[in-house]
C-alpha cells in the first residue's frame, strides 16, 4: 500500500498544479487588440491642364530627289569634251554644257539643209511668175470662159510651196540635231553617277549618267491610321496654299543634330498592300543651299526622322508623360484617395500624354511610381511647386 501511495502521490500533485495554472488563465482577461490604420502613401502629382493643342506624330524617311534622270544622248557621235561639272558629286548651273558631242558632220547637214532651203525659194518665186504670166496671156488672148487651174500654173506654184515647206522643215531638224550634241538639262542639280568618257562613241538612247535637281528634294514618311487621325489629313490629300502641314527634319551627322524645315504637299491615294501604312510626301525646298543651322545640307540618300504638325486645333486634356501607366490607366488622387481611371489616349509624346475622357481638368494625376496600387487606397498628394521646395531645402 505505501508503495503504491509513492507512485500516486507526484502523479496527483503534478495533477493539480497543471489544473490551478487552468483555472487562473482562464481567469485572467484577455489582452486588448488594437486595428492597425493603413498609413497613405505621399505620391508626387500633377494637375491635369485642358488645352487646344495642335498635334504632331514622328515617323522616319529617306531623302529622295524630285527630279531624277538619265542623262542620254538624242544624236550619235564621237565624245570630244566633259565638262568639271560632269563629275559624280559635282554641281551644275541649268542649261550648262555637260558633255560635247563631235558636231562636224551635222554643221555640214545644216549646210545642206540651207542650200535646199535657197533652191526652193527660187523655185517658187518661178513658179508665181509663171502663174502671173499665164493669166496675163489668159485675160489679153481668151476673152471668154473661166482658166483651168493647170492653164494657170497653180499645181505648180502648190508644189513649190510644199517642198519650201519641206525644206524649212529638213533645216530646222538639221539645227535641232546640231544643237544636241551639247547635251545640257534645264535645271540646277549634282551628278549622281558618269559612265562616258572623253573619246567614247556613243549612240542615241546611251546612258551617259545619272543627274538629280537640287530645287526640291522629297521624303516618303509611313503613317498609320492614327497618325493619319491625329494630323486630321485624308487619304489623298493635295496642299494647296497655307494648308500644308509644317514638318521638321531631324538627322545626326558628325557632333551633333541638325534640323531642315519642310512641307506635306500630298499623301498617297492607296494604302501599302504589304506594310498596311499609308505614305505622306514632304517636301524640302533648296536642300542644298538653306542648310541647318550648323551649315548641313540635307542629302539625298539621307535616313532622317520627321515631326509633322497637325494642321487644325483640337481640345485635349494635357498631363504629364509619367502620369500614363499600362493598358491606358492613370492613377487620380480624391479626397486622399486613389482612383484608378481609364483614359481615351489622343496623342502622346516624350514629355506629355493628350487624352480626351476619362479625367477632368483640374484634377491630380500621379506622377511618381506606385506600388501594389489599389482602388481606394489612402495617399497624399505632393504637388511639384512642393516638391521643389523640398528639393531646395534638401541642397
Amino acid at each position: 500500500m505505501r508503495k503504491i501511495l509513492k507512485l500516486v502521490a507526484p502523479v496527483l500533485v503534478l495533477a493539480a498544479g497543471v489544473g490551478s495554472v487552468m483555472v487562473l488563465a482562464a481567469a485572467k482577461e484577455a489582452p486588448e487588440k488594437k486595428e492597425e490604420v493603413a498609413r497613405p502613401i505621399s505620391l508626387y502629382v500633377d494637375e491635369v491642364r485642358a488645352e487646344n493643342v495642335v498635334l504632331s506624330v514622328r515617323t522616319q524617311g529617306e531623302v529622295r530627289p524630285k527630279t531624277e534622270i538619265d542623262l542620254v544622248p538624242q544624236v550619235s557621235g564621237r565624245i570630244v569634251s566633259i565638262s568639271e561639272s560632269f563629275a559624280e558629286g559635282a554641281g551644275f548651273a541649268p542649261n550648262e554644257v555637260l558633255i560635247q558631242i563631235e558636231d562636224a558632220d551635222y554643221q555640214l547637214t545644216v549646210t545642206s539643209a540651207e542650200a535646199r532651203l535657197a533652191e526652193a525659194k527660187v523655185k517658187l518665186e518661178q513658179e508665181m511668175a509663171d502663174a502671173r504670166i499665164k493669166r496675163k496671156q489668159w485675160q489679153d488672148w481668151v476673152k471668154d470662159g473661166e482658166p483651168t487651174p493647170l492653164a494657170l500654173n497653180q499645181p505648180q506654184v502648190a508644189e513649190a510651196q510644199a517642198k519650201l515647206r519641206a525644206a524649212e522643215a529638213d533645216l530646222d531638224n538639221a539645227k535641232l540635231n546640231l544643237s544636241r550634241t551639247k547635251i545640257k538639262v534645264p535645271f540646277k542639280g549634282r551628278v549622281l553617277e558618269r559612265t562616258a568618257g572623253v573619246g567614247q562613241y556613243v549612240t542615241v538612247g546611251a546612258k551617259l549618267g545619272r543627274v538629280f535637281a537640287t530645287d526640291k528634294v522629297e521624303i516618303r514618311l509611313p503613317l498609320t491610321d492614327s497618325q493619319l487621325s491625329e494630323l486630321n489629313l485624308p487619304i489623298g490629300f493635295v496642299a494647296s496654299g497655307d494648308n500644308a502641314p509644317a514638318v521638321n527634319v531631324r538627322a545626326n551627322l558628325g557632333s551633333g543634330e541638325h534640323v531642315w524645315k519642310g512641307r506635306i504637299v500630298r499623301t498617297h491615294a492607296s494604302v501599302d498592300k504589304q506594310t498596311r501604312l499609308m505614305y505622306a510626301v514632304a517636301e524640302v525646298e533648296d536642300p542644298y543651299g538653306k542648310t541647318s543651322a550648323r551649315g548641313m545640307p540635307l542629302a539625298v540618300g539621307l535616313f532622317v526622322s520627321a515631326e509633322i504638325e497637325g494642321v487644325k486645333e483640337q481640345s485635349a486634356l494635357v498631363m504629364p508623360r509619367d502620369a500614363l501607366r499600362s493598358e491606358n490607366k492613370v492613377y487620380v488622387i480624391k479626397d486622399d484617395k486613389l482612383e484608378i481611371r481609364s483614359v481615351d489616349v489622343l496623342s502622346t509624346s516624350a514629355e506629355h500624354v493628350m487624352v480626351t475622357a476619362g479625367v477632368a481638368a483640374g484634377e491630380k494625376v500621379v506622377t511618381s511610381p506606385v506600388r501594389g496600387a489599389h482602388e481606394g487606397m489612402s495617399a497624399v498628394p505632393i504637388t511639384r511647386s512642393a516638391k521643389n521646395d523640398l528639393d531646395s531645402a534638401s541642397r
